[in-house]
């Protein structure tokens, strides 16, 4: 007879541990936690993991997918100059390809593939290179999507809506976040370099927390700080609202597309000069 059912999980193991009986809702066993953490049991950032845990098993793919207007995608029937600067322009490793909108989703480039054809643009075809695209309901449980993602080795899959169209895509980093905290990768700023890194003759990453002083004194520009002190702010003031990645504004003479940004705080921002007719 398998009784597996009846084995205790990690969390009524933790609080028997803690507190010698179960509790009865997810709230007694938040508290059960806290009380722990005040003891001493374990630190802040674990009972911060455990808390995440806990409403990690809430959530759906809506909750952390990049929505439609912040997918980063390819045509079909771009050039193999555009997408090589695409690619180093996003520092993604994959991408959607999509043929007339994104509601045509023909499949997932992988950039480590693309890269194969370096120098030999003229064996390159891009359909011929293309894996398979996964596609999951934005209703679709983070638990299972993850559990699917582990057992499929799968990094990315395309979100649709009830009616079938393309409403976003959701990472494997996507759904981790909510549990860990904000990944970054190498292709992400080093808190400890300069807040100003140029990316290209004309591009620019910019730390958000870059103090506006800075940002008058590197672009030229006279922008104001008797309200707020950094660029990010800046930019949060322009809008009115807190942004999402792939967010623009343009403020006096500079473009700013939001790269980094969550629910909380604005992260990176990338910056051009805007270009005088």
């Amino acid at each position: 007879m398998d009784d597996s059912s009846s084995k205790p999980g990690f969390f009524e193991r933790l609080v028997n541990r803690i507190a010698g009986e179960v509790p009865d809702t997810e709230d007694d066993v938040l508290q059960t936690l806290r009380e722990a953490h005040e003891r001493q049991v374990f630190d802040a950032d674990t009972l911060q993991y455990l808390k995440n845990v806990l409403d990690f098993s809430d959530m759906e793919v809506r909750d952390v997918m990049i929505t439609r207007s912040q997918m980063d995608v390819i045509k079909i029937d771009d050039s193999t100059d555009k997408i090589i600067a695409y690619i180093v322009d996003t520092a993604h490793s994959r991408f959607p390809v999509i043929g007339e909108d994104k509601d045509q989703i023909l499949g997932i480039l992988h950039a480590k593939d693309f890269l194969k054809y370096w120098g030999r643009a003229e064996q390159f075809q891009l359909d011929q290179i293309l894996r398979p695209a996964v596609f999951v309901p934005e209703s679709k449980s983070l638990n299972i999507l993850l559990k699917d993602f582990r057992e499929q080795r799968n990094h990315m899959a395309i979100v649709v809506d009830e009616y079938g169209g393309t409403s976003g895509l959701v990472t494997f980093e996507d759904v981790i976040e909510p549990i860990i905290g904000d990944i970054e990768d190498e292709f992400d700023e080093d808190d400890s370099a300069d807040n100003i890194f140029a990316v290209s003759a004309e591009r620019f990453r910019v730390n958000a927390v870059t103090e506006i002083a800075s940002i008058n004194e590197f672009f030229g520009t006279n922008y104001s700080d008797d309200e707020v002190d950094t660029i990010g702010g800046l930019v949060i003031q322009e809008l009115g609202h807190m942004p999402v990645r792939g967010e623009k504004i343009t403020i006096g003479k500079l473009n700013f597309t939001v790269a980094r940004a969550d629910a909380r705080r604005l992260q990176t921002l990338m910056v051009t000069i805007k270009q005088e007719n």
